[in-house]
């Protein structure tokens, strides 16, 4: 089924590494079993886009791509398989592609070919190209139903700040991998970047007492503010990293012990020790999800004598995204200026809106393209 689609559309083209981006009409594409056409309403920014792009990161992708990482649109084609997506729906389209015969091979949509034999064939022949243009053609698993009546008029969020769900899930799939429960105490580091920040306000409302950590004083005090101007009441503390270790150890552990921690470090904090000092603060039987690119080796003896859990978590589950949009139906998010604010770019501009998102980060702030 679907709408009358146009032979053409117009789509952010990277041709190659060296040759750059390109606004240009492409093909449209056409629904096949098993896939959906979503029509883009808002598709997401990450604050390293032109890193990514320029090959700066190193990411491994094929060329030609449309770019591009979650979105939120409307289906407006789709497989005779099809059975709950209806024409016209508003969905959130995920970038976590998996292969539907092996579900271990996955990569992240015009991001990352995940780096398998298989994840990279699914990627260089099937799902290519991303959201940073009119159309796009993906899974059907991938087209998650949103309730617009519910989110939009109900609760008054606009497409735009349902857009922020891309990075509220990224900390929501490891806080669920780690089982983390209400009224536990978890440590969210770093605190104040996009996901970290985003962290911060998924634990507060699975019921969790945080305690922030980064290294910028006067982040941390913005993302308290933030954080408890939209929950009144909410649990959290904020400790400035300093760098040594016994100095944040003593810092953490004044607050009591720690159950759990969630690090989502970015490439730049590899070889902080941050994590170091955190882990001698967990409990016995404490927990740790691993969701960035720290580097540090622990003590065999501090993780055996307490019996301490590491998990590295990739994204999300689907049933993560699932459980997260009931959260947020649920009205257990802040809303308006309390949930995010946004800033928003035409596909034409995108060189502005990379260079907006590389430095709009942190809590309650994203970056969207509109087609």
């Amino acid at each position: 089924m679907a709408f009358n689609l146009p032979s053409q559309h117009r789509a952010l083209v990277l041709e190659s590494i060296e040759a750059g981006f390109q606004f240009k009409s492409v093909p449209t594409p056409h629904p096949s079993e098993g896939s959906a056409i979503v029509r883009i309403e808002a598709s997401g920014a990450l604050s390293y886009f032109r890193e990514i792009y320029n090959g700066m990161l190193g990411y491994s992708f094929p060329t030609p791509i449309v770019g591009g990482y979650c979105a939120i649109g409307r289906i407006v084609a789709h497989g005779s398989d099809a059975t709950v997506l209806q024409l016209g729906q508003l969905v959130f389209v995920d970038c976590v592609i998996r292969a539907r015969d092996d579900p271990s091979a996955l990569y992240l949509s015009a991001i990352h070919d995940g780096g398998s034999e298989a994840s990279k064939k699914l990627m260089r022949e099937v799902w290519r190209d991303g959201t940073l243009a009119e159309f796009v053609k993906v899974p059907l698993e991938n087209c998650i139903p949103l309730d617009e009546a519910r989110l939009c008029q109900g609760l008054g969020y606009s497409v735009q700040d349902l857009m922020y769900l891309s990075y509220l899930l990224v900390p929501f799939g490891g806080l669920r991998d780690i089982k983390l429960e209400p009224g536990e105490t978890v440590v969210v580091c770093p605190a104040t970047g996009g996901f970290g920040s985003a962290g911060v306000m998924v634990a507060i409302a699975m019921g969790a007492r945080v305690i922030a950590l980064s290294r910028n004083e006067t982040k941390l005090a913005k993302l308290k503010e933030h954080v408890r101007r939209g929950t009144p009441g909410a649990n959290i503390e904020t400790v400035t990293l300093t760098g040594d270790e016994s100095a944040d150890t003593a810092a953490v552990a004044a607050f009591g012990k720690i159950d759990a921690i969630l690090d989502l470090s970015p490439h730049s904090a590899a070889k902080s020790t941050h994590l170091k000092s955190i882990v001698n603060t967990l409990r016995p039987n404490g927990r740790c999800s691993l969701m960035g690119m720290v580097d540090v080796a622990i003590p065999a003896w501090t993780v055996v004598s307490r019996n301490l859990s590491f998990r590295g978590k990739v994204m999300y589950e689907r049933n993560d995204i699932l459980q997260f949009i009931n959260m947020l139906e649920r009205g257990m998010f802040p809303r308006g200026e309390n949930f995010v604010t946004t800033k928003a770019f035409s596909l034409e501009n995108w060189k502005e809106g990379f260079a907006t998102a590389a430095e709009y980060i942190g809590v309650g702030q994203m970056v969207v393209f509109t087609p």
